[in-house]
């Protein structure tokens, strides 16, 4: 018996450990054989980033063809908690619109990043507000049931 304990202990005692280890998740563009910091600024051109890094994360919303962003983020959570962004690395690589070269290659951090703060009130509807008890009545006498049972499915309904 004594045994047997020891080995509910031991057993216990390793599922509490691993319960601790936090499970690591990477999201977004993943370097394999070039990294984005291997572009250099007016020798590589658009096509030439294509067959090197692939296509981009996203781009800039007014300067579509201009500027490409190469996103890596990598998260940490533990048991129950909310994941917590623990590296993210954001790689912009600016084109010249002449001639189509890299004109840049800026590489941000998690702490080039800004907070923003989000509106939590509700952003208000025209119209009325309805109370309950419309809500729930409000449907009620609106409708009329078929009249007779040789009313056919898409046909209008003698008034």
């Amino acid at each position: 018996m004594p045994r047997f304990t020891s080995l509910i202990i031991a057993a216990s005692l390793a599922a509490a450990a691993g319960a601790c280890a936090p499970v690591v998740a990477t999201q977004g563009f993943q370097a394999v054989d070039v990294k984005p910091q291997d572009i250099e600024a007016g020798v590589d051109t658009r096509e030439t980033v294509l067959t090197k890094l692939g296509t981009p994360s996203t781009t800039s919303t007014f300067e579509a063809e201009s500027v490409w962003y190469y996103l890596t983020q990598t998260t940490q959570r533990y048991t129950y908690n909310k994941p917590k962004v623990s590296q993210r690395t954001v790689t912009e690589i600016t084109f010249n619109e002449a001639d189509g070269k890299v004109a840049t290659v800026r590489n941000l951090g998690l702490e080039d990043g800004r907070q923003i703060a989000m509106e939590s009130r509700e952003t208000p509807t025209r119209g009325r507000q309805l109370t309950i008890l419309e809500q729930l009545l409000g449907n009620v006498g609106r409708g009329q049931l078929p009249r007779t049972e040789d009313d056919v499915p898409g046909q209008r309904r003698p008034d």
